[in-house]
């Protein structure tokens, strides 16, 4: 495997990815040649190529330059989601090239700075967001790779620090394993991606082998959900790092933090909801025993502004909210209908949901219709398939038929925003992870 040093170009198949481009990103900001195909132009693919990055969406060898066509210095880096047939990948496979996975590249990044890894089948991006900039406010030379967009940044990777690291240890593909932290927390267990794992068991499995990768169970933290051995982070009387006090204010949370050291007064946080607080809590945990002064973790939670697509507010007026949330499993729309009727329950909230991956709604239908039915309106878009194909019997007309909603109906994706402006909500959330992404300004546009 080649270094850092010994990588001049790097070319990604796939680039366009929330988590390839924040590579992209930090190659380019290293001074590499760095280009790539995509299927398809989104934002993200356009914000790379405003910072130099050559970017096609044909495949097609005589569209790579030449640059990237000398093995001895380039690398290829490819989405798991490339079908067989690519011929660009098949061409840098036959050509013998060294092609890596995200994760494999992340673990040479890696492997020589300081790294926090953030696991959990929920809440990784926001923590690593949060993380990484109450390192970056703080200070420290970091770079944090961001499975989102940051709001304070406007893009997926925070800093260009050479010591130290914050990555999302993704399990999907059990790509954590890959990963050599030396800090990690652990939010979630919960099962997700069976259709790897084939069982909660097994996905359980996984995450142990991630956590004995810290050797230190006093840097391992743990969301009190989770049953290891490690830094017990949460609401709870045993836990090490505690919130208490809780208030809102005006939109923001206050709240006093309990450590093993002091009692830390007065802080303000303003993304809704307690899985969020949860969140907030493990990454000034992580920070404050690394040795950060208290003052600026407090200070930059206080100016944390958020992860598009997380609680996003797209519109925040008196007489008209609209949220979007990158949810696209029923513990986060549950975590995102608590936050929401906390903040506006007296409102009249519409839910758009689309659901992500046959097979994950097929493995948790009873429990998606549980979480969508905590909202009074709920609108279901067709499945989005990603990299499956369609499962006999799954369908969103299925998982509707179980929704208990008083309102509730199946509208394509073409008649979504007439539908949206009849019914006039005074609170509209988006939710899901597949291209309902790409709808949102549209969808801003036409209400505003």
């Amino acid at each position: 495997m080649k270094t850092m040093d010994q990588i001049k170009s790097v070319y990604f198949i796939g680039i366009g990815g929330i988590g390839m481009s924040a590579l992209a990103r930090y190659f380019k900001y290293l001074g590499k040649n760095v280009a790539g195909y995509d299927k398809t132009a989104t934002q993200l693919t356009g914000e790379l190529e405003s910072i130099g990055i050559d970017i096609h969406y044909e495949d097609s060898i005589e569209l790579v330059s030449n640059e990237y066509k000398h093995k001895e210095s380039t690398i290829v880096v490819v989405t798991p989601a490339i079908p067989v047939d690519h011929l660009e990948w098949l061409y840098f496979k036959e050509s013998r090239f060294e092609i890596l996975k995200r994760s494999e590249v992340l673990g040479i990044i890696t492997k020589d700075t300081y790294c926090f890894a953030v696991a959990g089948t929920h809440g990784k991006t926001t923590t690593t967001s949060i993380l990484g900039h109450l390192l970056f406010e703080s200070g420290v030379d970091v770079t944090a790779f961001v499975g989102g967009v940051v709001e304070n940044y406007q893009t997926n990777l925070i800093g260009s620090g050479t010591t130290v690291t914050v990555v999302e240890a993704d399990e999907f593909d059990r790509s954590f394993l890959r990963l050599s932290p030396n800090v990690a927390c652990v939010n979630s267990t919960e099962a997700d991606h069976l259709d790897i794992f084939g069982t909660a068991d097994e996905m359980l499995k996984s995450f142990k082998e991630f956590a004995d990768k810290v050797v230190d169970d006093k840097k391992l933290y743990i969301n009190e959900s989770v049953d290891f051995n490690g830094v017990k982070v949460g609401f709870d009387e045993g836990c090490s790092f505690r919130i208490v006090n809780i208030k809102v204010d005006n939109g923001w949370y206050c709240f006093d933090i309990i450590t093993p050291k002091e009692v830390i007064e007065d802080v303000r946080f303003g993304l809704p909801g307690h899985h969020n607080l949860s969140n907030a809590l493990v990454a000034f945990a992580m920070a404050y025993d690394y040795g950060v002064e208290k003052d600026l973790l407090v200070a930059a939670l206080a100016s944390f502004k958020g992860v598009r697509r997380r609680f996003s507010y797209k519109v925040r007026r008196d007489d008209f909210v609209f949220i979007d949330d990158y949810a696209h499993h029923p513990t986060e729309i549950k975590a995102v209908s608590q936050a929401v009727h906390e903040m506006y329950g007296d409102k009249k909230i519409l839910a758009i949901f689309q659901p992500h991956l046959y097979s994950r709604t097929n493995d948790f239908m009873d429990e998606f219709a549980q979480a969508l039915s905590t909202f009074e309106n709920v609108i279901l878009m067709d499945i989005y398939p990603a990299r499956e194909a369609p499962i006999e019997g799954v369908t969103s007309e299925k998982l509707l038929s179980l929704v208990t909603s008083k309102g509730k109906e199946l509208v394509a994706k073409n008649a979504l925003v007439d539908y949206v402006k009849s019914f006039n909500p005074e609170v509209l959330v988006t939710i899901g992870a597949g291209d309902i992404g790409e709808m949102i300004n549209t969808l801003k546009a036409e209400l505003e």
